[in-house]
């Protein structure tokens, strides 16, 4: 047999189920189906979807505003745009070819604009490009994150692939295995504690009876695995982490071996069976104690601290059920929009306390990264009018506040939100928030974000000054072509 690719294991080939040591194998999972739509539409391929066709690049971006001089680096961000589709009945959102956008500032001067396809070798195929070296297993263009790790640029998939490294200028090096030293999946959602100097990650698979969590200490080597047990073979996208513990979230969302079979786009389902469940992992390694709560679909964790014998995180919510492969529609399907949740783990009672901090609908948390496993107080996120639509395509009926577009400040220790509210079709991709420089304040520095211009028909990139949320932005930065929404950035300052 030959190795198996992600598109692959995520289409399901027989192939790979034949290999044997499927979880689940001998049983059926019990599944909730998804509504069937009413109507034949790929939202997830039209309007601020879209893929884009060509690679640009385009010098010296004129800005409305001024750029903050202090600004000298790139803002990242990665994305879902399929290149060659010939059948739209047979594309998925999650399963675009990985294609980076970025903005170069130096100088308080926007100095460019580059998009480009991460170079698999699928994607080099399509472009007509050689491949250099072998093919690795499991080969796919990660299209989910984008990050600094020590000088490098590395765009992150989970459930497979390698992450695929770019130079500064967006062009693809090549796989990267931190030194050798990673064998098997990485995640899509790594954490990078900057006290401790490690990199963590949940991995999983669909053929593990297991998910693993995975140390990269501060010589860039994988250098403790810890082999969790779990049934069914869940899908953890993300996951949390605290100075001391990781927070593993098991939710019914399961492998679903005859869909694989049959050859499914995406053989995930809602496992109405599989119970829902929060594991807390001693960071060192040990035994991971479960915590069981009411299903939900989490889609990203903002971050997570402890206080006390409480571990708190705080994350985004779908309610159950949720459908990954979709009703039809080419992409997620909801049963409601995301809410921004606080889960407190009790470790000396053995329960969890949820409550909704936020429910306007709203996706792709970020927190000041200096304190991503330390208590925090903020958080930025995207509400997407055209992003809520499409995850309740076809026949769905999201609520009012799901058609507007805005990007949202949480002030988490007074409860209180800022919103800064944006024009009908300007729909808003994730907000990254970048620090000043000899920042003191947890909320000094800007948040950024690709925003759709209607008026002309591409994106700008979107400066806020984060102590002024509501007010206008420092700058927008003209580009010379769409930026379709997709998933995650990173602010990669110069060195």
């Amino acid at each position: 047999m030959t190795d198996p690719t992600r598109r692959n294991v995520l289409r399901g080939a027989a192939a790979l189920a034949a290999a044997g040591g499927l979880v689940g194998t001998g049983t059926r999972a019990a599944v909730a189906a998804p509504p069937t739509p009413t109507a034949h539409r790929f939202p997830f391929l039209e309007g601020a979807f879209a893929p884009v066709t060509e690679e640009l690049t385009a010098f010296d971006l004129p800005v409305t505003g001024r750029v903050p001089r202090e600004l000298n680096g790139r803002y990242l961000r990665n994305g879902p745009n399929v290149l060659g589709l010939e059948d739209p009945r047979a594309h998925h959102w999650m399963l675009g070819d990985g294609m980076v956008h970025g903005v170069r500032l130096r100088d308080g001067r926007a100095e460019w604009y580059r998009n480009r396809w991460v170079r698999s070798s699928q994607v080099a195929k399509k472009l007509g490009e050689p491949y250099p070296g072998p093919v690795p297993p499991d080969d796919f263009p990660c299209n989910t994150h984008v990050i600094p790790y020590r000088g490098r640029v590395l765009t992150l998939q989970e459930s497979g692939p390698l992450p695929y490294e770019l130079d500064e200028e967006l062009n693809t090096v090549g796989t990267y295995d931190f030194r050798g030293t990673l064998k098997g999946p990485l995640t899509a959602h790594t954490k990078f504690d900057v006290h401790a100097g490690e990199l963590h990650a949940i991995a999983y698979y669909p053929t593990w009876d297991h998910v693993r969590h995975l140390v990269i200490d501060p010589t860039g080597r994988v250098s403790r695995t810890t082999r969790i047990p779990v049934a069914d073979a869940p899908m953890i996208h993300d996951f949390a982490l605290t100075e001391h513990h990781v927070v593993i979230l098991d939710m019914p969302v399961t492998f679903d071996p005859a869909g694989a079979e049959r050859g499914d786009i995406v053989p995930y389902v809602w496992n109405d069976k599989h119970p829902a469940r929060v594991g807390v992992l001693p960071r060192k390694g040990g035994t991971v104690r479960w915590f069981e709560v009411d299903p939900v679909y989490y889609s990203h964790t903002l971050n997570a601290y402890e206080e006390g014998a409480e571990i708190v995180v705080d994350m985004t919510n779908f309610e159950a059920p949720f459908f990954v492969a979709g009703n039809g529609s080419g992409g997620p399907y909801g049963a409601s929009t995301p809410r921004l949740d606080r889960w407190t783990i009790d470790l000396r009672h053995g329960r969890v306390r949820t409550r909704t901090l936020d429910d306007r609908p709203q996706e792709f948390p970020r927190v000041n990264e200096a304190l991503v496993s330390r208590r925090h107080r903020y958080g930025y996120s995207a509400a997407s009018a055209e992003m809520a639509q499409a995850y309740m395509a076809v026949d769905g009926n999201p609520p009012d506040r799901a058609f507007s577009n805005a990007l949202i400040k949480q002030d988490l220790l007074r409860g209180t939100t800022q919103v800064h509210r944006l024009p009908r079709g300007a729909a808003a991709s994730e907000a990254v928030f970048v620090p000043r420089e000899h920042s003191t304040a947890e909320d000094d520095g800007y948040a950024i974000a690709y925003v759709h211009n209607p008026d002309r028909g591409a994106s700008d990139l979107v400066i806020l000054a984060a102590q002024d949320f509501t007010g206008e932005p420092v700058a927008r930065i003209h580009l010379p072509g769409r930026v379709p929404l997709g998933f995650h950035g990173s602010w990669i300052p110069d060195a």
